[in-house]
Protein backbone atom coordinates (compact mmCIF):
# COMPACT_ATOMS: atom_id res chain seq x y z
CA UNK A 1 0.00 0.00 0.00
CA UNK A 2 0.59 3.19 -0.44
CA UNK A 3 0.57 5.83 1.67
CA UNK A 4 0.20 10.03 1.82
CA UNK A 5 1.59 12.07 4.55
CA UNK A 6 -1.92 12.58 6.17
CA UNK A 7 -2.57 8.46 6.22
CA UNK A 8 1.17 8.37 7.82
CA UNK A 9 0.20 10.20 10.53
CA UNK A 10 -3.64 8.41 11.12
CA UNK A 11 -1.43 5.21 11.02
CA UNK A 12 0.67 6.23 13.77
CA UNK A 13 -2.11 7.30 16.00
CA UNK A 14 -4.69 4.22 14.96
CA UNK A 15 -2.05 1.82 15.28
CA UNK A 16 0.02 2.90 18.76
CA UNK A 17 3.26 4.25 17.10
CA UNK A 18 5.59 5.44 19.34
CA UNK A 19 8.60 5.73 17.19
CA UNK A 20 9.41 6.57 13.55
CA UNK A 21 12.63 5.39 12.18
CA UNK A 22 13.76 7.83 9.36
CA UNK A 23 16.21 5.12 7.18
CA UNK A 24 18.63 6.10 4.86
CA UNK A 25 22.36 4.94 3.81
CA UNK A 26 25.71 6.06 3.60
CA UNK A 27 27.56 5.82 0.16
CA UNK A 28 28.58 2.03 0.88
CA UNK A 29 24.93 1.14 1.52
CA UNK A 30 25.42 0.77 5.08
CA UNK A 31 21.78 1.56 6.24
CA UNK A 32 21.49 4.56 9.13
CA UNK A 33 18.57 5.75 10.84
CA UNK A 34 16.99 8.56 13.62
CA UNK A 35 14.10 7.90 15.43
CA UNK A 36 11.35 10.59 15.92
CA UNK A 37 8.56 10.50 18.48
CA UNK A 38 5.16 10.82 16.72
CA UNK A 39 4.80 14.94 17.59
CA UNK A 40 7.97 15.44 15.50
CA UNK A 41 6.30 13.98 12.37
CA UNK A 42 4.35 16.48 10.80
CA UNK A 43 7.22 18.51 11.39
CA UNK A 44 9.42 15.74 9.73
CA UNK A 45 7.23 16.38 6.65
CA UNK A 46 7.43 20.02 6.11
CA UNK A 47 10.73 20.69 6.97
CA UNK A 48 12.99 18.01 7.48
CA UNK A 49 15.04 16.69 10.19
CA UNK A 50 18.36 17.32 10.78
CA UNK A 51 21.46 15.38 11.28
CA UNK A 52 25.32 15.14 11.87
CA UNK A 53 26.45 14.46 8.18
CA UNK A 54 30.45 14.27 9.62
CA UNK A 55 29.54 11.09 11.21
CA UNK A 56 28.58 9.67 8.50
CA UNK A 57 30.97 7.59 5.92
CA UNK A 58 31.29 10.11 2.81
CA UNK A 59 29.16 12.50 3.73
CA UNK A 60 31.73 14.96 4.26
CA UNK A 61 33.59 16.64 7.22
CA UNK A 62 32.84 19.31 9.85
CA UNK A 63 32.92 22.56 8.04
CA UNK A 64 29.68 21.20 6.27
CA UNK A 65 28.24 18.91 8.60
CA UNK A 66 24.52 20.05 8.65
CA UNK A 67 22.19 17.86 6.18
CA UNK A 68 18.12 17.28 6.43
CA UNK A 69 16.33 14.08 6.49
CA UNK A 70 12.90 14.17 4.67
CA UNK A 71 10.47 10.91 5.12
CA UNK A 72 9.03 9.47 1.68
CA UNK A 73 5.51 8.56 3.05
CA UNK A 74 5.35 5.93 0.80
CA UNK A 75 7.77 3.70 2.18
CA UNK A 76 5.79 2.88 5.03
CA UNK A 77 6.98 -0.36 7.00
CA UNK A 78 5.95 -1.51 10.30
CA UNK A 79 8.91 -3.51 12.14
CA UNK A 80 7.12 -6.45 13.04
CA UNK A 81 10.35 -7.46 15.55
CA UNK A 82 9.57 -4.59 17.71
CA UNK A 83 6.94 -4.60 20.61
CA UNK A 84 3.18 -4.50 19.49
CA UNK A 85 2.45 -2.10 22.04
CA UNK A 86 4.16 1.27 21.25
CA UNK A 87 5.05 0.00 17.88
CA UNK A 88 7.77 0.61 15.63
CA UNK A 89 7.84 1.95 11.73
CA UNK A 90 9.66 3.14 9.45
CA UNK A 91 10.34 5.35 6.36
CA UNK A 92 13.04 5.74 3.95
CA UNK A 93 14.32 9.06 3.55
CA UNK A 94 16.03 11.54 0.64
CA UNK A 95 18.52 13.80 1.89
CA UNK A 96 19.21 17.61 1.53
CA UNK A 97 21.30 20.15 1.88
CA UNK A 98 19.85 22.78 4.25
CA UNK A 99 19.44 24.96 1.05
CA UNK A 100 16.79 22.97 -0.36
CA UNK A 101 19.06 21.35 -2.51
CA UNK A 102 19.52 17.67 -3.11
CA UNK A 103 22.86 16.07 -1.78
CA UNK A 104 25.19 14.56 -3.92
CA UNK A 105 25.91 11.68 -2.03
CA UNK A 106 22.16 10.59 -1.49
CA UNK A 107 22.24 7.50 -3.61
CA UNK A 108 18.98 6.76 -3.35
CA UNK A 109 18.42 9.81 -5.10
CA UNK A 110 20.88 8.72 -7.69
CA UNK A 111 18.60 5.36 -8.27
CA UNK A 112 15.21 8.02 -9.06
CA UNK A 113 17.23 10.40 -11.43
CA UNK A 114 18.50 6.87 -13.61
CA UNK A 115 14.76 5.60 -13.04
CA UNK A 116 13.32 8.87 -13.87
CA UNK A 117 16.50 9.34 -17.62
CA UNK A 118 14.64 5.79 -17.84
CA UNK A 119 10.84 6.47 -18.12
CA UNK A 120 12.22 10.19 -20.45
CA UNK A 121 13.34 7.49 -22.99
CA UNK A 122 10.30 5.53 -22.98
CA UNK A 123 11.66 2.34 -20.81
CA UNK A 124 10.49 1.02 -17.49
CA UNK A 125 13.26 -1.54 -15.65
CA UNK A 126 12.32 -3.98 -13.11
CA UNK A 127 14.86 -5.76 -11.02
CA UNK A 128 14.66 -9.09 -8.94
CA UNK A 129 17.49 -9.55 -6.31
CA UNK A 130 18.95 -12.59 -4.82
CA UNK A 131 21.03 -12.05 -2.15
CA UNK A 132 23.09 -14.90 -0.08
CA UNK A 133 24.83 -15.14 3.56
CA UNK A 134 26.15 -17.26 5.39
CA UNK A 135 25.18 -18.60 9.35
CA UNK A 136 27.78 -18.48 11.81
CA UNK A 137 27.20 -19.14 15.22
CA UNK A 138 28.02 -16.65 17.88
CA UNK A 139 30.11 -17.27 20.94
CA UNK A 140 29.14 -17.07 24.46
CA UNK A 141 29.32 -12.91 25.01
CA UNK A 142 27.14 -12.81 21.64
CA UNK A 143 30.34 -12.23 19.40
CA UNK A 144 30.39 -14.09 15.82
CA UNK A 145 32.58 -17.03 15.49
CA UNK A 146 33.62 -18.79 12.43
CA UNK A 147 31.77 -21.89 12.67
CA UNK A 148 29.25 -22.12 9.97
CA UNK A 149 25.64 -23.25 11.53
CA UNK A 150 25.69 -26.83 9.63
CA UNK A 151 27.67 -28.64 6.90
CA UNK A 152 24.53 -29.19 4.91
CA UNK A 153 24.96 -28.76 0.71
CA UNK A 154 22.39 -27.05 -1.71
CA UNK A 155 19.00 -27.48 -1.34
CA UNK A 156 19.85 -29.76 1.53
CA UNK A 157 16.57 -30.02 3.88
CA UNK A 158 16.52 -30.59 7.89
CA UNK A 159 17.69 -32.13 10.06
CA UNK A 160 21.31 -31.51 7.68
CA UNK A 161 20.26 -27.80 7.18
CA UNK A 162 20.27 -26.13 10.75
CA UNK A 163 18.79 -22.89 8.78
CA UNK A 164 15.85 -23.78 7.82
CA UNK A 165 13.44 -21.76 10.79
CA UNK A 166 15.67 -19.35 10.74
CA UNK A 167 14.89 -19.09 6.67
CA UNK A 168 11.31 -19.33 7.50
CA UNK A 169 10.94 -16.43 10.06
CA UNK A 170 12.98 -14.22 7.67
CA UNK A 171 10.54 -15.11 5.04
CA UNK A 172 7.42 -14.10 7.51
CA UNK A 173 8.68 -11.36 9.00
CA UNK A 174 9.39 -10.10 5.52
CA UNK A 175 5.85 -10.81 4.52
CA UNK A 176 4.68 -8.66 7.75
CA UNK A 177 6.53 -5.65 6.20
CA UNK A 178 4.84 -6.28 2.74
CA UNK A 179 8.31 -7.38 1.08
CA UNK A 180 7.46 -10.70 -1.23
CA UNK A 181 9.97 -13.07 -1.22
CA UNK A 182 9.47 -15.55 -3.95
CA UNK A 183 11.71 -18.29 -2.43
CA UNK A 184 14.55 -19.89 -0.31
CA UNK A 185 16.96 -22.63 0.51
CA UNK A 186 20.41 -24.19 1.56
CA UNK A 187 23.20 -23.25 -0.51
CA UNK A 188 26.32 -24.81 -1.52
CA UNK A 189 28.22 -23.61 1.16
CA UNK A 190 27.83 -24.88 4.74
CA UNK A 191 25.94 -22.47 6.46
CA UNK A 192 24.76 -20.79 3.19
CA UNK A 193 21.71 -19.54 2.29
CA UNK A 194 19.61 -17.86 -0.12
CA UNK A 195 16.51 -16.45 -0.67
CA UNK A 196 15.42 -14.49 -3.79
CA UNK A 197 12.16 -11.37 -4.23
CA UNK A 198 9.70 -11.72 -7.01
CA UNK A 199 10.72 -8.46 -9.15
CA UNK A 200 10.01 -5.01 -8.65
CA UNK A 201 10.65 -1.28 -9.76
CA UNK A 202 14.33 0.10 -9.07
CA UNK A 203 13.53 1.76 -5.77
CA UNK A 204 11.33 -0.07 -4.80
CA UNK A 205 13.44 -3.58 -4.98
CA UNK A 206 16.70 -1.47 -3.42
CA UNK A 207 14.92 -0.56 -0.45
CA UNK A 208 13.88 -4.21 -0.09
CA UNK A 209 17.55 -5.21 -0.18
CA UNK A 210 18.38 -2.84 2.32
CA UNK A 211 15.19 -3.92 4.40
CA UNK A 212 15.96 -8.08 3.67
CA UNK A 213 19.68 -7.56 5.10
CA UNK A 214 18.41 -5.81 8.27
CA UNK A 215 15.86 -8.75 8.85
CA UNK A 216 18.55 -11.47 8.03
CA UNK A 217 20.58 -10.11 10.44
CA UNK A 218 17.99 -9.08 13.55
CA UNK A 219 16.16 -12.83 13.18
CA UNK A 220 19.88 -14.41 12.99
CA UNK A 221 21.00 -12.69 16.08
CA UNK A 222 17.99 -13.74 17.77
CA UNK A 223 18.00 -17.44 16.77
CA UNK A 224 22.12 -17.27 18.26
CA UNK A 225 23.56 -16.88 14.87
CA UNK A 226 25.52 -14.01 12.85
CA UNK A 227 24.89 -13.97 9.13
CA UNK A 228 27.75 -12.76 7.34
CA UNK A 229 27.59 -11.40 3.80
CA UNK A 230 30.69 -10.50 2.75
CA UNK A 231 32.02 -12.05 -0.24
CA UNK A 232 33.92 -14.63 0.79
CA UNK A 233 33.32 -15.04 4.34
CA UNK A 234 35.30 -18.86 4.12
CA UNK A 235 38.26 -19.41 2.07
CA UNK A 236 37.96 -22.47 -0.03
CA UNK A 237 33.60 -22.43 -0.05
CA UNK A 238 32.10 -20.50 -2.24
CA UNK A 239 31.46 -17.10 -1.91
CA UNK A 240 28.18 -14.31 -1.51
CA UNK A 241 26.96 -13.44 -4.42
CA UNK A 242 24.40 -10.79 -5.33
CA UNK A 243 22.64 -12.23 -8.65
CA UNK A 244 20.73 -9.23 -10.08
CA UNK A 245 17.47 -9.63 -12.24
CA UNK A 246 16.96 -7.39 -14.72
CA UNK A 247 13.58 -6.77 -16.92
CA UNK A 248 13.13 -4.45 -19.72
CA UNK A 249 9.60 -2.39 -20.99
CA UNK A 250 9.12 -2.34 -24.21
CA UNK A 251 9.88 -6.53 -24.03
CA UNK A 252 10.91 -7.02 -27.66
CA UNK A 253 13.73 -8.96 -28.50
CA UNK A 254 15.51 -5.86 -29.82
CA UNK A 255 15.10 -4.02 -26.20
CA UNK A 256 15.75 -6.48 -24.59
CA UNK A 257 19.23 -7.79 -26.19
CA UNK A 258 20.57 -4.28 -26.77
CA UNK A 259 19.91 -3.90 -23.22
CA UNK A 260 22.45 -6.60 -22.34
CA UNK A 261 25.12 -5.61 -24.62
CA UNK A 262 25.10 -2.36 -22.81
CA UNK A 263 25.45 -4.10 -19.35
CA UNK A 264 28.35 -6.60 -21.35
CA UNK A 265 29.81 -3.26 -22.48
CA UNK A 266 29.89 -1.36 -19.23
CA UNK A 267 30.61 -3.74 -17.02
CA UNK A 268 34.54 -3.48 -16.61
CA UNK A 269 33.54 0.47 -15.51
CA UNK A 270 30.61 -0.61 -13.08
CA UNK A 271 32.87 -3.69 -11.06
CA UNK A 272 34.75 -0.91 -8.64
CA UNK A 273 30.91 -0.42 -7.61
CA UNK A 274 29.16 -4.08 -7.76
CA UNK A 275 32.57 -5.22 -6.20
CA UNK A 276 33.76 -2.70 -3.87
CA UNK A 277 35.81 -4.45 -1.49
CA UNK A 278 39.53 -6.40 -1.92
CA UNK A 279 37.62 -9.87 -0.82
CA UNK A 280 34.83 -9.71 -3.73
CA UNK A 281 37.76 -10.25 -5.89
CA UNK A 282 38.72 -13.71 -4.38
CA UNK A 283 34.95 -14.45 -5.45
CA UNK A 284 35.41 -14.11 -8.91
CA UNK A 285 36.08 -16.88 -11.50
CA UNK A 286 35.00 -19.40 -9.10
CA UNK A 287 32.44 -21.94 -7.31
CA UNK A 288 29.53 -19.92 -10.14
CA UNK A 289 30.85 -16.44 -9.89
CA UNK A 290 32.19 -15.16 -13.54
CA UNK A 291 35.25 -13.71 -14.59
CA UNK A 292 34.81 -13.53 -17.67
CA UNK A 293 31.97 -10.91 -19.91
CA UNK A 294 29.95 -13.10 -21.73
CA UNK A 295 26.77 -14.21 -21.60
CA UNK A 296 24.47 -17.28 -22.12
CA UNK A 297 21.22 -18.93 -21.57
CA UNK A 298 20.80 -20.97 -18.27
CA UNK A 299 24.45 -21.35 -18.18
CA UNK A 300 25.36 -20.58 -15.01
CA UNK A 301 29.25 -19.87 -15.78
CA UNK A 302 28.16 -16.55 -17.55
CA UNK A 303 28.65 -13.13 -16.17
CA UNK A 304 24.82 -12.68 -17.44
CA UNK A 305 22.51 -16.19 -17.63
CA UNK A 306 19.06 -15.63 -19.62
CA UNK A 307 17.22 -17.42 -17.60
CA UNK A 308 14.82 -20.10 -18.74
CA UNK A 309 11.72 -18.00 -18.74
CA UNK A 310 8.89 -16.36 -20.93
CA UNK A 311 6.67 -13.37 -21.14
CA UNK A 312 6.54 -11.03 -17.84
CA UNK A 313 8.81 -13.27 -16.18
CA UNK A 314 11.92 -13.12 -18.68
CA UNK A 315 15.16 -10.85 -17.26
CA UNK A 316 18.34 -11.07 -17.34
CA UNK A 317 20.30 -11.85 -14.71
CA UNK A 318 23.77 -10.48 -13.76
CA UNK A 319 26.26 -12.34 -11.44
CA UNK A 320 28.98 -10.91 -10.48
CA UNK A 321 27.81 -8.22 -8.19
CA UNK A 322 28.24 -9.56 -3.99
CA UNK A 323 26.21 -8.39 -0.99
CA UNK A 324 28.61 -5.52 0.15
CA UNK A 325 27.35 -3.32 -2.91
CA UNK A 326 25.22 -0.27 -2.65
CA UNK A 327 21.80 -1.78 -4.58
CA UNK A 328 20.87 2.32 -5.13
CA UNK A 329 24.39 2.29 -7.07
CA UNK A 330 24.40 -1.37 -9.08
CA UNK A 331 21.08 -0.76 -9.89
CA UNK A 332 20.82 2.72 -10.98
CA UNK A 333 24.62 2.13 -13.31
CA UNK A 334 22.62 -1.02 -14.47
CA UNK A 335 19.88 1.37 -15.92
CA UNK A 336 22.47 3.67 -17.03
CA UNK A 337 24.13 0.64 -18.78
CA UNK A 338 20.58 -0.72 -20.59
CA UNK A 339 19.64 2.86 -21.45
CA UNK A 340 23.36 2.48 -23.59
CA UNK A 341 22.37 -0.40 -24.99
CA UNK A 342 19.25 0.13 -26.15
CA UNK A 343 19.74 3.82 -27.45
CA UNK A 344 22.69 3.09 -29.18
CA UNK A 345 21.10 -0.23 -30.36
CA UNK A 346 24.15 -2.19 -29.62
CA UNK A 347 24.13 -5.50 -30.82
CA UNK A 348 25.14 -9.05 -28.51
CA UNK A 349 28.00 -10.81 -29.24
CA UNK A 350 27.39 -14.28 -29.64
CA UNK A 351 26.31 -16.52 -26.89
CA UNK A 352 29.15 -18.35 -24.91
CA UNK A 353 27.44 -22.01 -25.02
CA UNK A 354 30.40 -24.03 -23.06
CA UNK A 355 31.17 -24.02 -19.64
CA UNK A 356 34.03 -21.18 -18.75
CA UNK A 357 35.39 -22.72 -15.38
CA UNK A 358 36.52 -26.20 -17.27
CA UNK A 359 37.45 -24.32 -20.71
CA UNK A 360 41.44 -24.41 -21.99
CA UNK A 361 43.00 -21.41 -22.04
CA UNK A 362 42.72 -20.79 -26.27
CA UNK A 363 39.03 -21.11 -25.59
CA UNK A 364 39.47 -18.50 -22.47
CA UNK A 365 41.26 -16.29 -23.95
CA UNK A 366 38.44 -14.92 -26.72
CA UNK A 367 36.84 -13.43 -23.84
CA UNK A 368 37.77 -10.74 -21.79
CA UNK A 369 38.37 -10.74 -18.08
CA UNK A 370 36.62 -9.19 -15.39
CA UNK A 371 38.95 -6.51 -13.46
CA UNK A 372 40.98 -9.10 -10.86
CA UNK A 373 41.62 -6.82 -8.35
CA UNK A 374 39.51 -3.78 -6.29
CA UNK A 375 42.86 -1.37 -7.76
CA UNK A 376 42.27 -2.68 -11.69
CA UNK A 377 38.35 -1.65 -10.70
CA UNK A 378 39.17 1.66 -9.07
CA UNK A 379 41.18 2.20 -12.54
CA UNK A 380 38.86 1.33 -15.00
CA UNK A 381 36.22 3.93 -13.03
CA UNK A 382 38.23 6.78 -12.99
CA UNK A 383 39.18 6.50 -16.57
CA UNK A 384 35.52 5.71 -17.56
CA UNK A 385 33.48 8.73 -19.09
CA UNK A 386 30.42 6.08 -18.66
CA UNK A 387 31.07 6.33 -14.73
CA UNK A 388 31.65 9.99 -14.84
CA UNK A 389 28.73 10.62 -16.74
CA UNK A 390 26.39 8.83 -14.01
CA UNK A 391 28.19 8.86 -10.86
CA UNK A 392 29.39 12.19 -8.52
CA UNK A 393 32.52 12.71 -8.51
CA UNK A 394 32.49 12.69 -4.70
CA UNK A 395 31.08 9.33 -4.91
CA UNK A 396 34.01 8.43 -7.65
CA UNK A 397 36.68 9.89 -5.29
CA UNK A 398 35.45 7.85 -1.98
CA UNK A 399 35.26 4.63 -3.79
CA UNK A 400 38.69 5.10 -5.78
CA UNK A 401 40.48 7.36 -3.40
Amino acid sequence: MKYSKEEVIQYVQEEDVKFIRLAFCDVFGKQKNISIMPDELPRAFEHGIAFDASAVAGFGDEAKSDLLLHPEPETLMPLPWRPEHGRVIQLFSGITRPDGTPFECDTRNLLRNAVEAANNAGCEFTFGAEQEFYLFYLDEDGNPTKTPCDTAGYMDIAPEDHGENVRREICLTLEQMGIRPESSHHEQGPGQNEIDFRYSSALTAADHVMMFQRVVKTVAFRNGFFADFSPKPIEHAPGNGFHINMSVRPTDDPTFNSMIAGILKNVKAMTAFLNPVPASYLRLGSNKAPGYISWSAQNRSQLVRIPAALGEYRRAELRSPDPIANPYLAFALMIYAGLDGIENKLTLPEPADVNLYKSDHVLLSRYEKLPGSIEEACAIASESRFVRDHIPSEILSIYCH
